[in-house]
């Protein structure tokens, strides 16, 4: 017969030490952690701001997003797409964010954070650095949009748009996030 043990956590501990790890992932600034422990936040608004709009008005891809979210494109192969065509890169790249839409299809991480990601990594494989300078940029330059992301939006599809929301809180991140990375794209440039 298997012997079985367990260990004893009374209830004040395991509140005292849950509460202790939110606080501390706050403090130390882990993103996505909170949300991990439970403390999710939701996107509410769904249009952009007046702020925002005037933002993103600067920036073409995020004007470019408009002709292929929705229109058979992922969020993923959106934003990747307005990447590839900003570079000039050849577009059947897109492909490589195929597997991404929708949070990996799993309502996991958010394919425009993830197509960002991918946007950043193209850029930087662009530059006249050698390998390790453009690795090296590149891991900053996705920390900075990471950060960028966690600090103002959930990093999960499934608490972005829950069942039944609108698709609208997807344009409107799509739109910062296309504005974001193009941002990224020429601070690597310069």
């Amino acid at each position: 017969m298997k012997e079985y043990r367990s260990s004893h956590l009374t209830r004040r501990t395991f509140i005292t030490s849950a509460s202790s790890l939110i606080v501390g992932s706050s403090l130390l600034h882990i993103p996505g952690l909170a949300q991990v422990a439970g403390q999710e936040q939701t996107v509410q608004e769904t249009m952009l701001t007046p702020e925002e709009q005037e933002w993103v008005k600067k920036f073409v891809m995020a004007a470019d997003l408009d002709n292929y979210f929705h229109k058979g494109y992922s969020c993923a192969e959106s934003l990747l797409m307005v990447s590839l065509r900003y570079l000039k890169k050849p577009e059947e790249l897109v492909w490589a964010a195929a597997g991404f839409g929708g949070g990996m299809g799993q309502k996991d991480v958010c394919g425009f954070l993830t197509a960002g990601v991918m946007g950043i990594g193209f850029a930087c494989g662009g530059l006249d650095l050698t390998r390790e300078e453009a690795k090296k940029t590149c891991g900053g330059l996705v920390k900075e949009y990471w950060k960028w992301w966690a600090d103002s939006n959930p990093i999960h599809c499934r608490i972005i748009r829950p069942e039944g929301s609108s698709s609208q809180i997807c344009v409107r991140l799509g739109k910062l996030a296309a504005a974001k990375v193009e941002e990224l794209i020429l601070e690597a440039r310069s």
